[in-house]
């Protein structure tokens, strides 16, 4: 058998970069192509991956992505979440396999899209009693409401294989709270947990977003990697022990934490580093969270609970990095490194 065809889009991203890694290391055979944006960015693609073709463009380039897609036996859409036009176009190449020889494609999400009664609401760092999960509740995962976020996106991708579900097979991969070393040759770093430190370090003081109660699951990068690499080589092999289309949505945590628990830790090492002058925190209101990052509200604030059991069960998928906790001294370091405090 011929190695497969590969396409993956975000090769200089956080989790399209790590993904590169951990696919090309276990299958240097793979026939890897990769869409990047800039000369300066393939030059150091190319520099780490030679053997990874360049398709030059970016994620508004339809007809480039449209032809890779068309060609390819799997994809990995690893880059922008909510990029409609690059979604589009994936599936317009996608409609071009046959029973013979589908597309197998592997699509990035994020547990965003189980945020939603937050946003309804505007209220934030509340504990909320809704859990989701990929096992029992998947189809309740592939028909979330149309205001959640990143549902317009993922409403394409599973399109895609609704439309011809004999022709292209759709796997939905969910992040939560990623955290960890990038091994990709762009972006090596994440962003919640990485822009919180960075505001206590600005402000000089920690905070809590309301009552800081409200919960999200966590993953390492590089076991989030290991979850596409699976999932790829359950498609080389036609399929293998993965589940698709309408069973094919991936929650890929390693669990719980509260963020308000992440906020007081962050505050704490800061002050035991000698960056801040007190661990203490203190109640911010939402205009004070959302003037220290737009996106601070939804980043710290919101409630995501979704647990992972389909990874595990059908492909042996077992997280064993360092929680996200353990990661904070080296995530305040990084931040204050960057900000020219360390």
């Amino acid at each position: 058998m011929a190695p497969p065809k590969v396409f993956l889009t975000g090769a200089t991203g956080y989790i399209g970069g790590d993904v590169l890694y951990a696919v090309t290391q276990a299958h240097p055979d793979w026939q890897v192509s990769a869409l990047v944006r800039s000369k300066e960015k393939a030059v150091k693609v190319v520099s780490e991956y030679p053997k990874v073709r360049i398709v030059e463009g970016d994620l508004d380039s339809a007809a480039a992505i449209e032809e890779e897609v068309k060609n390819a036996d799997i994809v990995f859409n690893c880059a922008d979440c909510d990029h409609v036009a690059s979604a589009t176009a994936i599936a317009k190449g996608a409609a071009h396999h046959t029973p013979e020889k589908p597309l197998w494609l592997i699509h990035t999400s994020g547990t965003g899209i189980l945020t939603v009664e937050d946003f309804r609401t505007n209220t934030w760092g509340l504990e909320r009693a809704k859990q989701h999960d990929d096992w029992d509740g998947v189809d309740e995962l592939l028909n979330l409401p149309d205001d959640s976020l990143h549902r317009n996106v993922d409403k394409i991708i599973i399109g895609a294989a609704q439309r011809a579900p004999d022709r292209v097979k759709v796997a939905i991969v969910c992040p939560p709270t990623i955290y960890g070393p990038g091994r990709g040759p762009g972006n090596q770093k994440s962003a919640q947990a990485y822009w919180l430190a960075a505001a206590v370090l600005k402000r000089k003081k920690g905070f809590l977003v309301g009552e800081g109660k409200n919960i999200w699951h966590q993953v390492h990068v590089q076991d989030l990697s290991d979850l596409f690499s699976r999932l790829g080589e359950a498609a080389a092999a036609g399929g293998g022990n993965a589940t698709w289309n309408d069973k094919g949505y991936y929650l890929a945590e390693n669990g719980p934490f509260v963020w308000g628990d992440i906020q007081r830790v962050v505050a704490k090492t800061a002050y035991e580093k000698k960056l801040i002058p007190s661990p203490e925190v203190e109640p911010l209101s939402d205009a004070q969270v959302t003037e220290l990052n737009n996106f601070g509200l939804y980043s710290w604030g919101s409630s995501s609970r979704g647990h992972s059991y389909r990874g595990k069960k059908l492909l042996g998928w077992s997280p064993n990095k360092p929680s996200l906790l353990d990661h904070i001294p080296s995530i305040v370091d990084l931040e204050a490194k960057e900000l020219g405090l360390a």
